[in-house]
């Protein structure tokens, strides 16, 4: 198969459903802030926090910069490691971002027990079916006929994407999800995300030491700023392994200092709690209680 690249690399092309998407999301926000929010919402509290309004704006944002032009263009015809930078973004910085936006009411109504989309949700949101879901998919995404027919069938291309993020979803969900039971502990989290780290790197380091043109598709005449197909490769490769685990290595250490600061103040309060007083002493100050029958011999002798 042979793949030919436009020659007008900065070429200005719309894409229609990229905007779409991004107004459904919004229309959807709307509908939730304006219909279901007076209607579900618990009383005594704002339905929606600032916090929720700035992650979707930011998830929207993210959404939009890694599906419009210029780094659609860029990353499905003429750099792969431009590729995976729009990978990182639909699914290490979107996921997390939307399930910051929903709050917790919000997201119990959507993910009811009773209905059959929250028995899919918690079943998805499970730590190992979703590693190995997220993980499945990215594997799949790196195989060279999924690459090189992706990028000459643009349906194929936006499916990918759409099972990658879907699929990131569930990865992040317990992690960062809004529903308090169906997110892990800290340090189950801070395994979880490691090794979320540690899979990717084994199609990164296959990308770095590569030799040759492993897509096809990115292997033609036209090179964006001189760089050529090799240098390609090993850049998406070093993103895939250093870019994105050290993105995943930054929530750990946040996690880690919160979680230890958490503990921190636990003892302290213990310690508090069961320093004695100015004056008392450790030992046991407790008094006995007579008993009925000591009681009753008390009674007896003073008649």
């Amino acid at each position: 198969m042979v793949f030919a690249a436009d020659t007008d690399i900065w070429r200005y092309q719309p894409h229609a459903e990229v905007w779409v998407i991004v107004l459904a999301g919004v229309a959807m926000a709307w509908y939730a802030v304006r219909v279901i929010a007076p209607k579900a919402a618990p009383g005594g509290q704002a339905p929606f926090a600032r916090r929720h309004m700035l992650a979707f704006i930011g998830a929207m944002v993210a959404l939009w910069v890694a599906s419009d032009w210029p780094m659609h263009d860029i990353s499905e015809e003429y750099l792969y490691s431009v590729h995976m930078i729009q990978h990182l973004l639909i699914t290490f910085v979107v996921p997390p971002l939307l399930w910051a936006a929903i709050p917790e009411w919000l997201a119990r109504l959507l993910f009811s027990g009773d209905g059959s989309v929250g028995v899919w949700v918690r079943r998805l949101a499970r730590p190992v079916v979703a590693g190995l879901a997220f993980n499945f998919m990215v594997a799949v995404s790196h195989i060279p006929w999924v690459v090189n027919t992706s990028v000459e069938n643009g349906a194929l291309h936006y499916f990918v994407h759409l099972l990658l993020m879907a699929s990131a979803m569930a990865m992040w969900l317990p992690v960062c999800g809004p529903v308090p039971e169906l997110r892990m502990g800290a340090p189950g989290t801070m395994v979880y995300l490691f090794l979320m780290s540690v899979v990717p790197t084994v199609p990164g380091g296959f990308l770095t030491f590569a030799q040759g043109a492993v897509y096809s598709a990115y292997d033609h005449q036209v090179r964006l700023w001189g760089i050529g197909v090799q240098a390609d490769q090993q850049a998406a490769g070093l993103i895939m392994k250093l870019v994105g685990g050290m993105y995943l290595w930054a929530w750990i250490g946040v996690l880690f200092f919160r979680w230890s600061g958490a503990q921190q103040q636990a003892n302290t309060r213990m310690r508090v709690v069961t320093t004695p007083t100015q004056g008392s002493s450790t030992a046991d100050t407790r008094v006995p209680v007579p008993s009925a029958s000591n009681g009753a011999h008390s009674s007896n002798g003073s008649q």
